[in-house]
């Protein structure tokens, strides 16, 4: 098929860069879903397309039993992608626990990826703390901190610090530090 735009032809594929990927880390029940929640939408209206990624510590079955999908991975495939008009799901077989950037191609075409967890990922990290806790925030010291989303006076602290409500002044100091343009 001479002149095809079809995606399986032999041409060079495109070299695509990967978006900038921003990890949301804190302990448990610290918030860090919620300041997604209000984060995307805050992006999204400065006209960027965000990508998320959520790291779970235990294993997940998205396929159903008897459904097509678990059908042809029960029957030998090592990856399966589920298309509808629309929603795209892509379910593989992992032989370890990938990092946001080895994922971050399945979202290549986004402007921003927030990763929610990978707290010991060499990333650009917002830190969500809860002093309810009784926990100090856990990467104070680590360099790849970008800033500290959290209601607690931490003086000595050199990081920017946002309150949970601020989602439009974090997106605002995200958009500035990462060199993004809406």
């Amino acid at each position: 098929m001479t002149g095809s735009s079809s995606p399986f032809s032999s041409s060079p594929a495109v070299e695509r860069t990967l978006p900038p990927v921003v990890a949301v880390v804190g302990f448990s029940d610290s918030g860090k879903t919620s300041l997604m929640v209000d984060l995307i939408p805050e992006m999204r209206s400065r006209g960027l397309r965000v990508g998320t990624i959520k790291h779970h510590a235990h294993e997940l079955e998205v396929d159903l039993p008897g459904k097509d999908t678990w059908k042809h991975r029960r029957a030998g495939a090592d990856g399966t992608i589920l298309s509808t008009p629309s929603h795209i799901a892509v379910i593989r077989n992992a032989d370890h626990d990938h990092s946001p950037l080895e994922l971050a191609g399945y979202l290549s075409d986004m402007d921003l990826l927030l990763a929610e967890g990978y707290k010991n990922a060499r990333l650009p990290k917002i830190e969500v703390h809860r002093a309810d806790l009784g926990r100090p925030p856990r990467c104070l010291d680590d360099p790849f901190l970008l800033a500290l989303v959290t209601e607690a006076d931490l003086p000595g602290s050199a990081v920017p610090r946002f309150h949970p409500g601020d989602a439009p002044g974090l997106a605002r100091f995200l958009l500035r530090r990462l060199g993004l343009r809406p």
